[in-house]
């Protein structure tokens, strides 16, 4: 695979998995019988917000930048997600918008950090 696409399939990949433990975790909070199905219908909204900022052309061109791409990836994830819950009569607690700002913008921006760090670092060697 080429350079490329593998760091576009596992910017991706980052995205889903902070919007699903995101999701996880929150989940964790509220004893459900089935864990997995409740992490699905909490994080589902999310991954279609997140989809819509993978949408544009700039974070395909440069998926693990901060600008735009982890900011237009965290807002799509954040606003589209919580206007979904908002249509489909989820929950929108102030506390929960609170922390999904936060959780998502630390996460999504973090492991782009991150990863710009460990780039550094190993073109040093």
């Amino acid at each position: 695979m080429p350079s490329r696409v593998r760091t576009t399939v596992l910017a991706l990949a980052g995205d889903v998995v902070v919007v699903l433990v995101f999701a996880a975790m929150g989940r964790g909070f509220h004893g459900e019988a089935n864990p997995v199905v409740g992490v699905l219908s909490t994080a589902w909204p999310f991954l279609v917000g997140a989809a819509a900022g993978w949408a544009l052309p700039t974070v395909r061109r440069r998926p693990t930048a901060l600008w735009p791409s982890g900011v237009s990836v965290w807002l799509g994830a954040y606003v589209i997600g919580m206007v979904l819950r908002a249509l489909t009569g989820q929950g929108l607690a102030v506390t929960f918008l609170i922390v999904a700002l936060c959780f998502l913008g630390l996460f999504i921006l973090g492991w782009r950090v991150l990863a710009r760090v460990l780039r550094r670092v190993a073109g040093r060697r």
